[in-house]
């Protein structure tokens, strides 16, 4: 697989409440054409738990059933060099931001920006707050544990626990 990693488009409609950002897709992602593709990845465990969308749904019932809710799903990056696929192999010379600024004036109801994990969190800080000035006042910006398979340091218990957060805005 390719050195030269890009985001998906962004899954939005005008009526989302929260949007949950990633870092950029993995490679089992990207090969799947989908967000959070991996087998052990915990992001559609927890949807099913925290939203009744069922895992085994076909990936575009799930993102259906994501939008309906009020949900919106992006990467902060469009682009990167990455050696596989953890985030602390990304080149950051080479991180290009996509427009959140954009999907957020074309999503007026967005309340609260989720960071799925730290990397996504600081990609946003280095690229997007200096894009976006006064996006804290519009949203509230809040860091989850990563739902990736490499995130193995925190009970997944322990994870869904703070995944809870979203409910607050929907």
């Amino acid at each position: 697989m390719s050195h030269h990693k890009f985001s998906f488009n962004h899954i939005a409609n005008p009526n989302a409440k929260i949007l949950i950002l990633g870092s950029i897709p993995g490679d089992v992602s990207i090969a799947a054409d989908q967000y959070y593709a991996h087998p052990r990845n915990l992001f559609w465990d927890f949807m099913q738990q925290l939203l009744d969308i069922p895992r085994e749904l076909a990936y575009e019932q799930r993102i259906q059933l994501l939008q309906s809710k009020g949900i919106a799903l992006w990467d902060v990056l469009g682009f990167c060099h990455r050696e596989g696929s953890l985030d602390s192999s990304i080149d950051k010379e080479t991180e290009q931001p996509n427009a959140i600024s954009e999907l957020l004036e074309a999503c007026p109801g967005i309340q609260a920006v989720f960071f799925n994990g730290q990397k996504a969190q600081t990609s946003f800080k280095r690229h997007i707050l200096k894009l976006y000035p006064g996006i804290e006042r519009r949203c509230e910006l809040i860091v989850l544990p990563s739902t990736s398979p490499a995130n193995a340091s925190i009970k997944v218990q322990d994870k869904l626990e703070s995944w809870k957060r979203i409910l607050e805005f929907l």
